[in-house]
């Protein structure tokens, strides 16, 4: 009996001894940890949510479209055009231009000996800028003028002998009339008048054609001296005294065909490059805001004058010709600029100049 005792007691497995009171407070604490890791993953996910929401019912409206900017395909376009700001106006980037640009060039060919005009300087319509060599304009002048008059003595010459024929004329008519003359004298006076008369016509012709010439010459020798055709500031000098000036470059090159370039400063106005898909948004009256890169402290209004009916494939722009109401000397061509184009019933800003 003892011995089966002990057999069954070798086959029985032995448990671990119960936890001890400090290992309990550990088992009951696991499944807390796990809920409150649960409900803070809820509760972050909640605030998130409730964030987005009150931040999309804080944010300001806005009427305009969103940003678009025009980015230019390279380096070397002049203008740019910007997107729609947060107030539903455009900003366009452009240049300073001159509708009325001009460089003065000689109609004839000379040397120039004296040049009357440098860079800076105000001229106005008809001022002489330079003188050309003239000498042989001169003369061929003065003797157009002498063949002119030689021309005029020539017919007064045979208006005196027609003046005497037909006396002749007349007086052989009343002879012959009363049979003091024969046929022949008669016929003989006629024909002497006649081919007085003829002559005449032959000299006045002949007069006149050796005015037109002379009066040609003149005009040649008027053309050695250049003149302005237009009231405005020279922007560039390119000739010198002691160069040959033509209309036409010859010589290889060494022919200078321009004396200097002229800008009427009246004329100025902007060109800037609209999107195509803003363009619908501007016509001529639109008012703008202009700002210098130079000066950018100086707001100059202005209005659209024209929109350029036709656009460019490659950047996907139309022209725009902006007219600016200050005329000022700061504002010079080629300068760049930004113009803001506002909204109809937007005011403009009036000042003339950096405070």
């Amino acid at each position: 009996m003892d011995d089966r005792t002990r057999s069954l007691r070798s086959l029985m497995i032995e448990r671990s001894p119960p936890a001890g009171p400090s290992s309990r407070p550990q088992r009951r604490l696991l499944p807390v940890i796990g809920i409150l890791i649960v409900l803070l993953v809820l509760g972050s996910g909640a605030a998130l949510w409730l964030g987005s929401q009150l931040q999309s019912a804080q944010a300001p409206s806005v009427e305009g479209p969103a940003t678009e900017v025009a980015r230019p395909d390279n380096a070397l376009q002049k203008s740019v055009a910007l997107a729609p700001s947060s107030t539903g106006s455009l900003i366009a980037s452009g240049y300073v231009v001159a509708r009325r640009k001009a460089t003065i060039a000689a109609e004839v060919t000379g040397k120039v000996v004296d040049l009357l005009v440098d860079e800076g300087m105000v001229v106005q319509a008809g001022q002489v800028l330079a003188r050309l060599d003239d000498v042989l304009a001169d003369k061929d002048y003065a003797l157009a003028q002498a063949r002119a008059e030689a021309s005029e003595a020539a017919m007064a010459a045979i208006a005196a002998d027609l003046a005497d024929a037909e006396r002749i004329l007349n007086r052989t008519q009343t002879l012959s009339g009363k049979n003091y003359a024969t046929e022949a004298d008669l016929t003989k006076s006629q024909a002497r008048a006649g081919v007085l008369r003829a002559q005449l016509r032959q000299a006045e012709a002949q007069l006149a054609a050796a005015r037109l010439e002379a009066q040609r010459y003149g005009e040649v020798l008027g053309k050695h001296r250049i003149r302005a055709p237009f009231a405005g500031v020279v922007v560039d000098r390119s000739a010198q005294p002691g160069e040959m000036i033509s209309p036409l470059s010859a010589g290889g090159g060494f022919t200078r065909t321009g004396i200097c370039t002229i800008v009427d400063m009246d004329s100025i106005e902007i060109e800037v490059d609209v999107s195509e898909a803003s363009i619908g948004r501007l016509h001529a009256g639109t008012r703008v805001e202009a700002v210098l890169d130079a000066y950018p402290d100086w707001r100059i209004p202005g209005a659209v004058i024209a929109i350029v009916p036709t656009a460019n494939r490659e950047k996907a722009t139309v022209k725009v010709r902006v007219g600016m109401d200050v005329k000022d000397a700061r504002i010079l061509p080629d300068m760049a600029i930004k113009v803001k184009f506002l909204e109809d019933g937007a005011p403009a800003a009036a000042r003339s100049g950096p405070p």
